[in-house]
Protein backbone atom coordinates (compact mmCIF):
# COMPACT_ATOMS: atom_id res chain seq x y z
CA UNK A 1 0.00 0.00 0.00
CA UNK A 2 1.29 3.58 -0.84
CA UNK A 3 0.70 6.29 2.23
CA UNK A 4 -2.85 7.36 0.70
CA UNK A 5 -3.99 3.70 0.62
CA UNK A 6 -2.80 3.32 4.18
CA UNK A 7 -4.77 6.42 5.36
CA UNK A 8 -7.96 5.52 3.57
CA UNK A 9 -7.12 1.89 5.14
CA UNK A 10 -6.89 3.02 8.71
CA UNK A 11 -9.89 5.56 8.26
CA UNK A 12 -12.02 2.90 7.22
CA UNK A 13 -10.88 1.33 10.29
CA UNK A 14 -11.91 4.04 12.92
CA UNK A 15 -15.09 4.09 11.46
CA UNK A 16 -15.72 0.70 12.21
CA UNK A 17 -14.32 0.86 16.21
CA UNK A 18 -16.18 3.83 16.42
CA UNK A 19 -19.28 1.85 15.06
CA UNK A 20 -18.28 -1.05 17.50
CA UNK A 21 -18.07 1.55 20.22
CA UNK A 22 -14.77 0.48 20.84
CA UNK A 23 -12.10 2.26 22.31
CA UNK A 24 -9.21 1.46 20.08
CA UNK A 25 -8.54 0.46 16.57
CA UNK A 26 -7.99 -3.50 16.81
CA UNK A 27 -6.74 -6.21 13.75
CA UNK A 28 -10.27 -7.02 13.09
CA UNK A 29 -11.02 -3.50 12.51
CA UNK A 30 -7.87 -3.18 9.56
CA UNK A 31 -8.63 -7.10 8.56
CA UNK A 32 -12.28 -5.64 7.44
CA UNK A 33 -11.11 -2.80 6.18
CA UNK A 34 -8.49 -4.15 4.20
CA UNK A 35 -11.27 -6.32 2.76
CA UNK A 36 -13.47 -2.88 2.22
CA UNK A 37 -10.29 -1.13 0.40
CA UNK A 38 -9.17 -3.91 -1.58
CA UNK A 39 -12.53 -5.84 -2.57
CA UNK A 40 -15.09 -3.17 -2.00
CA UNK A 41 -18.08 -2.89 0.74
CA UNK A 42 -19.76 -6.43 1.56
CA UNK A 43 -23.41 -6.66 -0.37
CA UNK A 44 -25.19 -8.91 2.84
CA UNK A 45 -28.59 -7.74 1.17
CA UNK A 46 -28.18 -9.46 -1.84
CA UNK A 47 -30.37 -12.55 -2.23
CA UNK A 48 -28.15 -14.99 -3.30
CA UNK A 49 -29.18 -18.41 -4.34
CA UNK A 50 -28.29 -22.00 -2.47
CA UNK A 51 -27.26 -23.33 -6.27
CA UNK A 52 -25.33 -19.77 -6.38
CA UNK A 53 -23.64 -19.75 -3.19
CA UNK A 54 -22.43 -23.57 -3.79
CA UNK A 55 -21.28 -22.46 -7.47
CA UNK A 56 -19.28 -19.54 -5.48
CA UNK A 57 -17.92 -21.68 -2.89
CA UNK A 58 -16.20 -24.12 -5.12
CA UNK A 59 -14.93 -21.34 -7.46
CA UNK A 60 -13.13 -19.90 -4.50
CA UNK A 61 -11.53 -23.18 -2.75
CA UNK A 62 -10.39 -23.63 -6.52
CA UNK A 63 -8.21 -21.02 -6.91
CA UNK A 64 -7.21 -21.95 -3.07
CA UNK A 65 -6.33 -25.04 -2.82
CA UNK A 66 -4.76 -25.17 -6.53
CA UNK A 67 -2.73 -21.87 -5.38
CA UNK A 68 -1.75 -24.19 -1.88
CA UNK A 69 -0.21 -26.50 -4.17
CA UNK A 70 1.83 -23.98 -6.80
CA UNK A 71 5.15 -23.32 -5.41
CA UNK A 72 5.39 -19.90 -6.57
CA UNK A 73 2.51 -18.44 -4.77
CA UNK A 74 1.50 -16.52 -1.95
CA UNK A 75 -0.25 -17.97 1.49
CA UNK A 76 -4.22 -17.79 1.23
CA UNK A 77 -5.54 -15.57 3.82
CA UNK A 78 -9.06 -14.94 3.69
CA UNK A 79 -11.67 -16.59 1.30
CA UNK A 80 -15.08 -15.21 1.14
CA UNK A 81 -18.44 -15.73 -0.98
CA UNK A 82 -20.08 -13.24 0.68
CA UNK A 83 -20.72 -10.75 -2.33
CA UNK A 84 -18.30 -7.38 -2.48
CA UNK A 85 -17.93 -4.68 -4.94
CA UNK A 86 -19.12 -6.67 -8.68
CA UNK A 87 -17.34 -9.96 -7.21
CA UNK A 88 -19.73 -12.86 -5.79
CA UNK A 89 -16.59 -14.04 -4.00
CA UNK A 90 -13.03 -13.46 -3.67
CA UNK A 91 -9.68 -14.96 -2.24
CA UNK A 92 -6.96 -12.90 -1.08
CA UNK A 93 -3.65 -13.55 -0.51
CA UNK A 94 -0.99 -11.43 0.98
CA UNK A 95 2.75 -11.87 -0.05
CA UNK A 96 5.54 -12.69 2.63
CA UNK A 97 8.43 -10.01 0.68
CA UNK A 98 8.13 -7.29 -1.17
CA UNK A 99 9.11 -8.89 -4.77
CA UNK A 100 11.71 -6.31 -7.05
CA UNK A 101 11.46 -8.78 -9.91
CA UNK A 102 8.38 -11.17 -11.67
CA UNK A 103 10.08 -14.68 -12.69
CA UNK A 104 8.67 -16.66 -15.40
CA UNK A 105 7.62 -19.42 -13.04
CA UNK A 106 5.77 -16.95 -10.73
CA UNK A 107 3.97 -15.88 -13.62
CA UNK A 108 2.89 -19.30 -14.79
CA UNK A 109 1.92 -20.37 -11.49
CA UNK A 110 -0.12 -16.65 -10.87
CA UNK A 111 -1.79 -18.14 -14.34
CA UNK A 112 -2.71 -21.67 -12.92
CA UNK A 113 -4.25 -20.49 -10.01
CA UNK A 114 -6.79 -17.73 -11.79
CA UNK A 115 -7.83 -20.61 -13.56
CA UNK A 116 -8.79 -22.87 -10.49
CA UNK A 117 -12.75 -21.58 -10.24
CA UNK A 118 -13.18 -22.01 -13.99
CA UNK A 119 -11.81 -25.24 -13.55
CA UNK A 120 -13.28 -26.38 -10.25
CA UNK A 121 -16.85 -25.76 -11.94
CA UNK A 122 -16.22 -27.97 -14.78
CA UNK A 123 -14.93 -30.75 -12.44
CA UNK A 124 -17.99 -30.64 -9.86
CA UNK A 125 -21.00 -29.43 -12.04
CA UNK A 126 -19.87 -30.62 -15.14
CA UNK A 127 -20.42 -27.26 -16.47
CA UNK A 128 -19.38 -23.76 -16.23
CA UNK A 129 -20.43 -20.26 -15.53
CA UNK A 130 -20.03 -16.60 -16.32
CA UNK A 131 -18.17 -15.92 -12.41
CA UNK A 132 -14.41 -16.84 -14.35
CA UNK A 133 -14.55 -13.97 -16.81
CA UNK A 134 -12.44 -12.06 -14.96
CA UNK A 135 -9.84 -14.59 -14.60
CA UNK A 136 -9.82 -15.52 -17.72
CA UNK A 137 -9.29 -12.00 -18.94
CA UNK A 138 -6.33 -11.08 -16.07
CA UNK A 139 -5.23 -14.71 -17.04
CA UNK A 140 -5.26 -13.92 -20.99
CA UNK A 141 -3.58 -10.61 -20.79
CA UNK A 142 -0.71 -12.17 -17.93
CA UNK A 143 0.20 -15.07 -20.94
CA UNK A 144 0.15 -12.09 -23.70
CA UNK A 145 2.28 -9.89 -21.77
CA UNK A 146 4.93 -12.73 -21.22
CA UNK A 147 5.17 -12.80 -25.04
CA UNK A 148 4.64 -9.52 -26.45
CA UNK A 149 6.40 -7.20 -23.82
CA UNK A 150 8.68 -9.61 -22.06
CA UNK A 151 10.05 -11.88 -24.19
CA UNK A 152 9.61 -15.14 -22.42
CA UNK A 153 8.25 -17.14 -25.44
CA UNK A 154 10.93 -19.95 -26.54
CA UNK A 155 9.57 -20.38 -29.89
CA UNK A 156 9.62 -16.50 -30.70
CA UNK A 157 12.41 -15.08 -28.54
CA UNK A 158 13.27 -12.45 -26.63
CA UNK A 159 11.39 -9.75 -28.81
CA UNK A 160 8.83 -7.09 -27.90
CA UNK A 161 5.88 -7.07 -29.98
CA UNK A 162 3.92 -3.88 -30.43
CA UNK A 163 4.63 -0.11 -30.27
CA UNK A 164 4.39 0.08 -26.36
CA UNK A 165 2.77 3.17 -25.85
CA UNK A 166 -0.31 3.64 -23.64
CA UNK A 167 -1.42 6.59 -24.24
CA UNK A 168 -4.91 6.70 -25.98
CA UNK A 169 -5.60 9.18 -28.82
CA UNK A 170 -8.35 10.23 -31.16
CA UNK A 171 -9.72 6.45 -30.16
CA UNK A 172 -6.83 4.68 -31.08
CA UNK A 173 -5.66 2.81 -28.19
CA UNK A 174 -1.88 3.05 -29.95
CA UNK A 175 -0.75 -0.33 -27.32
CA UNK A 176 -2.22 -2.29 -29.35
CA UNK A 177 -0.95 -1.22 -32.67
CA UNK A 178 0.70 -4.27 -34.28
CA UNK A 179 4.74 -3.97 -35.89
CA UNK A 180 4.57 -7.06 -36.93
CA UNK A 181 3.46 -9.70 -39.66
CA UNK A 182 0.07 -11.76 -39.47
CA UNK A 183 1.88 -14.88 -39.07
CA UNK A 184 4.02 -13.34 -35.99
CA UNK A 185 0.61 -12.20 -34.58
CA UNK A 186 -0.67 -16.17 -35.51
CA UNK A 187 2.43 -17.17 -33.19
CA UNK A 188 2.42 -15.13 -30.92
CA UNK A 189 -2.00 -16.46 -30.63
CA UNK A 190 -0.70 -20.36 -30.63
CA UNK A 191 2.02 -19.56 -27.66
CA UNK A 192 -0.76 -17.57 -25.61
CA UNK A 193 -3.39 -20.46 -26.00
CA UNK A 194 -0.69 -23.10 -25.58
CA UNK A 195 -0.24 -21.20 -21.88
CA UNK A 196 -3.18 -20.70 -21.07
CA UNK A 197 -4.16 -24.82 -21.97
CA UNK A 198 -0.81 -25.95 -20.26
CA UNK A 199 -2.05 -24.39 -17.68
CA UNK A 200 -5.11 -25.34 -17.63
CA UNK A 201 -4.65 -29.15 -17.01
CA UNK A 202 -2.01 -28.44 -14.66
CA UNK A 203 -4.71 -26.96 -12.79
CA UNK A 204 -7.37 -29.89 -13.56
CA UNK A 205 -4.59 -32.09 -12.12
CA UNK A 206 -4.09 -30.46 -8.81
CA UNK A 207 -7.56 -30.19 -8.17
CA UNK A 208 -8.69 -33.75 -9.19
CA UNK A 209 -5.94 -35.68 -7.03
CA UNK A 210 -7.04 -33.11 -4.04
CA UNK A 211 -11.03 -33.34 -4.37
CA UNK A 212 -11.45 -34.53 -1.24
CA UNK A 213 -10.00 -30.91 0.13
CA UNK A 214 -12.08 -29.24 -2.44
CA UNK A 215 -15.13 -30.61 -1.01
CA UNK A 216 -14.19 -29.92 2.36
CA UNK A 217 -13.29 -26.43 2.04
CA UNK A 218 -16.20 -25.88 -0.28
CA UNK A 219 -18.48 -27.33 2.48
CA UNK A 220 -16.70 -24.93 5.10
CA UNK A 221 -17.20 -21.61 3.18
CA UNK A 222 -21.19 -22.57 2.80
CA UNK A 223 -21.35 -22.89 5.98
CA UNK A 224 -19.58 -20.00 7.38
CA UNK A 225 -19.27 -17.85 4.19
CA UNK A 226 -15.65 -16.61 5.25
CA UNK A 227 -12.85 -18.19 6.00
CA UNK A 228 -9.47 -16.97 7.13
CA UNK A 229 -5.80 -18.03 7.17
CA UNK A 230 -5.77 -20.56 10.31
CA UNK A 231 -9.29 -22.33 9.19
CA UNK A 232 -8.20 -22.84 5.20
CA UNK A 233 -4.27 -24.28 6.81
CA UNK A 234 -6.63 -26.35 9.21
CA UNK A 235 -9.02 -27.38 6.86
CA UNK A 236 -5.86 -28.67 4.50
CA UNK A 237 -3.76 -30.53 6.92
CA UNK A 238 -6.18 -31.62 9.35
CA UNK A 239 -9.77 -31.49 7.02
CA UNK A 240 -11.66 -29.84 10.30
CA UNK A 241 -12.05 -25.95 11.34
CA UNK A 242 -10.13 -25.03 14.40
CA UNK A 243 -12.63 -24.96 16.80
CA UNK A 244 -13.97 -28.50 15.55
CA UNK A 245 -10.32 -29.83 16.17
CA UNK A 246 -11.24 -28.53 20.20
CA UNK A 247 -14.73 -29.55 20.28
CA UNK A 248 -13.37 -33.35 19.47
CA UNK A 249 -10.31 -32.88 21.91
CA UNK A 250 -13.02 -31.64 24.29
CA UNK A 251 -15.12 -34.79 23.67
CA UNK A 252 -11.94 -37.00 23.97
CA UNK A 253 -11.73 -35.68 27.38
CA UNK A 254 -14.79 -36.38 28.48
CA UNK A 255 -15.22 -40.05 27.35
CA UNK A 256 -12.03 -40.70 29.25
CA UNK A 257 -12.74 -38.73 32.39
CA UNK A 258 -16.05 -41.26 32.09
CA UNK A 259 -14.05 -44.53 31.87
CA UNK A 260 -12.15 -43.74 34.49
CA UNK A 261 -14.86 -42.67 36.58
CA UNK A 262 -16.62 -46.36 35.81
CA UNK A 263 -12.85 -48.05 36.63
CA UNK A 264 -13.04 -46.45 40.08
CA UNK A 265 -16.22 -47.27 40.42
CA UNK A 266 -15.42 -50.77 40.13
CA UNK A 267 -12.69 -50.39 42.07
CA UNK A 268 -14.63 -49.24 45.10
CA UNK A 269 -17.42 -51.96 44.45
CA UNK A 270 -15.13 -54.88 44.71
CA UNK A 271 -12.78 -53.50 47.46
CA UNK A 272 -16.45 -53.11 49.56
CA UNK A 273 -17.22 -56.34 48.66
CA UNK A 274 -13.89 -57.86 49.78
CA UNK A 275 -14.12 -55.98 52.76
CA UNK A 276 -17.87 -57.49 53.20
CA UNK A 277 -16.78 -60.93 52.17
Amino acid sequence: FTGADLENLLNEAALLAAKRKKLAITMDEIEEATMKVVVGSEKKSRKISEKDKKITAYHEAGHAISSYYLENQDPVTHISIVPRGMAAGFTLYTPEQDKTHLLKSRMLDDIVSLLGGRVAEQIIFNDISTGASNDIQRATETARNMITKYGMSEKLGPIAFGSGNDEVFLGKDYNHMRNYSENVAAAIDEEVEAIIRDAYNRNKKILTEHIDQLHIVSEALIKLEKIDKEQFESLMTTGVLPQEKVSEKTEEIISEREVIEEIVEDINENTENSENA
